[in-house]
């Protein structure tokens, strides 16, 4: 059975016979940097990432694969996919010309990321600081000599309550985590269901979710903390004054009346900033049949 590569920041996860398989592993204390050419591989070209929170990846197949067929994006980061690990369906995928890694979770969570022609390089299969954290919700991997994280952050609900602190701490992890890729010196993308609107702009205008997780002062800090100066928001860095959503909720109509939230974000580090050519969301998905409550969001890195 071939074994997973691990650049920089190995776990002891292993690959299925078929190297598309990543089996929960033990979180570990980050590896040295080791990346030295990686950072900059030869033929590296123009590639479109996406995040996708696919909200039940069987169930959600056909959408996938007529998405991922019409849009043809290099590397997806898939979340909350609702299916054990032995349950992800690998072969479909694999059969539309994609590579896999992901930790799977029975009925909630479920991280993956996916990539065209070629198999990812399993790094990481959860997030470090809490041991006894056993909720898939992180996943990161080498593809083509640029790191990419699939990420969902807690919801937080209901606020105040241990969700909520959970939420926090969690973000917080996810902060020092991505300090210590910021500091190899790798080209990273934080791609994921953040489940923060971080501004006024990323919400309709409404006071209905105001005492809602996903835009409290705490969660907006904690995303700011995140943020910083190291890393880029793609999305909201074209579009800056642009109300541009990526969930729109099941209840009360808001799909139609487009009363949605931008949840779903692509962080760059600094030394793909210059890079950074498009970004949006493929907002009509939401509107398919079967849909889930979530659109791809993407950008477009030039070489």
């Amino acid at each position: 059975m071939p074994s997973s590569r691990a650049e920089p920041f190995a776990d002891s996860s292993s690959s299925s016979a078929s190297g598309a398989a990543c089996l929960a592993g033990r979180a570990g204390p980050p590896a040295a940097p080791r990346w030295g050419t990686h950072a900059r591989p030869a033929g590296f070209r123009l590639v479109l990432i996406a995040t996708f929170n696919i909200n039940n990846v069987n169930r959600r197949l056909p959408n996938l694969l007529d998405w991922l067929a019409r849009r043809r994006p290099d590397i997806v980061a898939l979340q909350e996919l609702k299916a054990a690990q032995a349950d992800f369906p690998a072969d479909a995928l694999a059969r539309a010309g994609y590579g896999a890694v992901w930790r799977g979770q029975k009925t909630w969570n479920g991280v993956a990321l996916l990539a065209r022609g070629r198999e990812p390089i399993l790094t990481r299969d959860r997030l470090p600081g809490d041991p006894a954290d056993v909720q898939s919700r992180y996943i990161e991997a080498a593809i083509n000599g640029i790191v990419v994280a699939s990420i969902y952050a807690p919801n937080g609900n209901p606020q105040p309550g241990p969700k909520f602190d959970y939420k926090l701490a969690w973000m917080e992890r996810l902060r020092r985590h991505a300090a210590t890729l910021r500091r190899s010196g790798a080209p990273v993308v934080l791609a994921g269901d953040y489940n923060v609107a971080p501004t006024d702009l990323d919400i309709y205008p409404t006071r209905s979710w105001d005492d809602d997780a996903l835009i409290q002062p705490e969660t907006r800090a904690a995303w700011r903390r995140l943020v910083g100066r190291s890393w880029t928001d793609a999305i909201r860095t074209l579009h800056p004054d642009r109300r541009l959503y990526s969930f729109w909720d099941y209840k009360r109509n808001r799909w139609p009346r487009d009363a949605g939230l931008r949840l779903d974000h692509l962080l760059l580090s600094s030394n793909l900033r210059d890079r950074l050519a498009e970004a949006g969301v493929d907002r009509d998905e939401r509107g398919r049949d079967g849909a889930s409550d979530h659109a791809p969001a993407w950008v477009r890195l030039r070489d």
